[in-house]
């Protein structure tokens, strides 16, 4: 079970939507942006079909999703974005890799190194950590929604990976092309979805004491907080007990 993504979930539940949407419409219509120069069609672009889902679920409005859209297909007039990849090391010499859209990469990569710097980190080279990871599907369910059994059965017999249960969350691990399967078959069985991605998944994760992983945390959410940044994957194992203590800090 990914530390981060159940860190992530917890901070979600904590967080004031309201005073987050502005920054989170900004990143999100970015990505859509970014998405629609491989085609404005979503039903043939699967990175543009799940940057549209992740909008609609915070309430972005249709026409911004819209402009967003034309912007990166050339419709209309917008900032040149790229895709960069940040990568270096936290604190217990764990891997960090945040993904960035941006017009600027001088600026943004200055701010990610002192983001690093900080928190007691490193940026290192392109690829030092990026071998330690795969992309994979990554759907994440409450653990009050359904059983261990339930979501095994739906999501295996789907074509999932493999399905990580803790008292947090369930965990489902999927192939790249499995993922719109298996969350189909998750929304047709009307359970909820607390998120959805493509992200990257370590092979091996080191396991934090609370200390350490307080450490690694405050690293994640500042560089999640860093305006050009779109998501930060980790290899951190965080226990339920430590994910617990530090959401009520």
């Amino acid at each position: 079970m990914s530390g981060h993504s159940k860190w992530s979930t917890i901070k979600h539940k904590k967080a004031a939507l309201d005073a987050k949407r502005g920054k989170s419409w900004s990143k999100l219509a970015k990505t859509i942006t970014m998405a629609a120069k491989n085609g404005g069609n979503p039903n043939d672009n699967p990175r543009l079909r799940l940057a549209i889902d992740k909008a609609k679920a915070d309430n972005m409005p249709k026409d911004t999703i819209e402009k967003a859209i034309k912007k990166g297909t050339g419709e209309l007039e917008g900032e040149n974005y790229e895709d960069v990849r940040y990568e270096g090391y936290g604190s217990n010499g764990v891997a960090v890799m945040a993904q960035a859209v941006t017009d600027n990469r001088n600026r943004t990569g200055s701010e990610i190194k002192k983001i690093f710097e900080r928190a007691g980190g490193n940026l290192g080279q392109p690829n030092c950590v990026a071998f330690q990871f795969q992309q994979k599907g990554v759907i994440l369910i409450a653990a009050d929604k359904a059983t261990e059994d339930q979501i095994m059965e739906i999501a295996l017999e789907a074509g999932a990976d493999d399905v990580h249960s803790s008292k947090l969350v369930h965990e489902i691990i999927t192939s790249p092309e499995m993922f719109d399967d298996v969350k189909s078959a998750i929304e047709t069985a009307e359970l909820d979805i607390e998120s959805a991605d493509i992200s990257m998944v370590a092979d091996n994760e080191i396991t934090l004491d609370v200390d350490t992983a307080r450490k690694v945390l405050r690293l994640i959410d500042a560089l999640e907080e860093q305006e050009d940044v779109e998501a930060v994957y980790t290899n951190i194992d965080v226990p339920d007990d430590v994910v617990s203590q530090l959401a009520n800090e």
